[in-house]
């Protein structure tokens, strides 16, 4: 039922900062400017390919001035997003990345991978890890050539005191198979073990609980092919007892949210319409667009929204 990861998405400080994080140093294209739907006082970025393919997609909502403290990173969060890049690129992404003024350092080698790790100005945690197993196509009309650039999402990586319960869940609802384990990690895959497929499962028994607020991770997103695949999940999720939204309309994709067991929040999201519903896709991120609820608010939205620049 679960096809890949669909996205991620991050609570940030200031929006020029994760732009410039983002499409300058991550070089990664802006495919969706718009608003969050349930406060449109606040910006949401969709970063990604070149069409905001699902599972290579990256979303944030810059909170910075909006009465939102730092998080904490811990246990029932995703605590890590990490990006594939081609075998052999990690030395160009070190120099580029220490250019700018980051201060990238070498992940400590799992599964047979190689990864750099790097901090955003939020605070957040992010790895790239070299693989020579994604022929996914990437996006090179911005700053980071073919032989380097970004992939997509590899994997994310769940905090947990307890893996048990989560690994169950995520088998009997959404399909995900333990493929790897060592020492305190376990890869976990969906419809195949390929980067964009997988969550690892840090076991971390005395890691104090997670709170959501700037510099975390607030949910990872899995992709369905229908949205009458995402009804049949939803109906097995209240049979069981588990807390699960209703269908949220989010324009690009429809969602419903719940948490496993281990606290993780989870998004399941449809695969249409896609980003290129209200934007060309020689567009994608050009202008801001909004909600057709929206529309009649334009004026006091824009206004309200920090000023932001981009190429």
């Amino acid at each position: 039922m679960i096809l890949s990861l669909h996205h991620v998405t991050a609570t940030v400080a200031a929006a020029q900062a994760d732009l410039d994080f983002c499409t300058e140093a991550l070089g990664l294209r802006l495919v969706k400017k718009t608003v969050n739907f349930d406060n449109h006082h606040v910006y949401h970025f969709y970063y990604g390919d070149e069409r905001g393919t699902p599972g290579t997609i990256w979303t944030t909502f810059p909170y910075q001035g909006h009465g939102v403290p730092p998080g904490r990173k811990g246990a029932g969060q995703v605590t890590t997003t990490s990006f594939s890049v081609p075998a052999g690129s990690l030395g160009w992404w070190r120099s580029r990345l220490q250019a700018l003024g980051h201060a990238p350092q070498d992940g400590a080698p799992r599964f047979g991978d190689e990864s750099l790790l790097v901090t955003d100005p939020s605070g957040l945690n992010f790895e790239l890890v070299a693989n020579a197993q994604d022929a996914r196509a990437p996006w090179t009309a911005g700053s980071v050539g073919a032989e380097t650039a970004i992939r997509g999402l590899h994997s994310v990586t769940l905090t947990l005191t307890s893996p048990p319960e989560t690994i169950k869940f995520m088998k009997d609802f959404l399909g995900f198979e333990v493929v790897n384990e060592a020492d305190n990690w376990i890869r976990v895959a969906v419809n195949g073990d390929a980067p964009g497929h997988r969550m690892e499962i840090l076991h971390a028994p005395d890691a104090d609980r997670a709170r959501n607020g700037l510099g975390t991770v607030h949910h990872v997103a899995m992709a369905v092919a229908t949205a009458d695949e995402q009804l049949r999940l939803r109906e097995e999720l209240v049979k069981a007892g588990v807390g699960v939204t209703e269908v949220r309309d989010r324009q690009y994709f429809q969602s419903i949210y719940f948490r496993e067991p281990g606290g993780v929040l989870f998004e399941v999201a449809t695969m249409q319409p896609g980003f290129a519903v209200d934007e060309a896709p020689d567009a994608l991120g050009c202008a801001l667009k909004l909600p057709p609820w929206e529309e009649a608010s334009r004026a006091a939205i824009e206004a309200g929204l920090d000023r932001v620049s981009y190429s």
